[in-house]
């Protein structure tokens, strides 16, 4: 599995996280272990809800946190009928509608079944475009969507921007 430390210091739990810049994140894209408590809800539920996620880092977009399937109510989950789409650095991506009685959200959720080398850390894990649910939260504090809907990038207060993703930002 490869996992980039976070700092040489751990972040305490309690103590507030310094800023990052998104354009200081890497390319290709890294992946860190993330304790911080990260939820997502949909329609009164909440669908998935860890300590284990995993953040993945890409230089001009936002972190998408990715969430073992032990820590999701995958029953919720269904294939989406949208196929799979392609990442140079991850693989094929499966898609899946989060379904809540009869709420679907449609293409809301995306994990990797068989990453690349390097991503293996995705395996068994699903991503949530957070403009798709009703929350998400990383610590308590609720998720801005990033901008465009493609990327699925979740912005905290730790965050700094410009973020790719937006009109006029294809080809940055």
């Amino acid at each position: 599995m490869y996992l980039d430390p976070l700092s040489e210091q751990p972040v305490p739990h309690s103590a507030p996280r310094p800023p990052e810049s998104v354009w200081d994140y890497p390319r290709p894209p890294a992946v860190w272990e993330d304790d911080r408590v990260v939820r997502v809800e949909c329609a009164g539920q909440v669908v998935a809800q860890t300590r284990k996620s995993v953040r993945v880092l890409e230089t001009s977009h936002p972190p998408v946190f990715y969430i073992p399937a032990a820590d999701v109510r995958t029953k919720l989950l269904i294939p989406a009928l949208s196929g799979r789409t392609w990442c140079e650095w991850k693989g094929s991506a499966r898609y899946w509608d989060v379904v809540v009685a009869d709420d679907v959200r449609a293409d809301a959720a995306w994990s990797y079944p068989r990453p690349e080398p390097g991503f293996t850390a995705l395996k068994d894990y699903f991503a949530f475009y957070p403009s798709r649910m009703d929350r998400c939260t990383v610590a308590g504090e609720a998720v801005t969507a990033q901008e465009g809907d493609f990327y699925g990038g979740w912005i905290t207060s730790e965050v700094r921007g410009p973020f790719k993703g937006g009109p006029g930002t294809l080809l940055w």
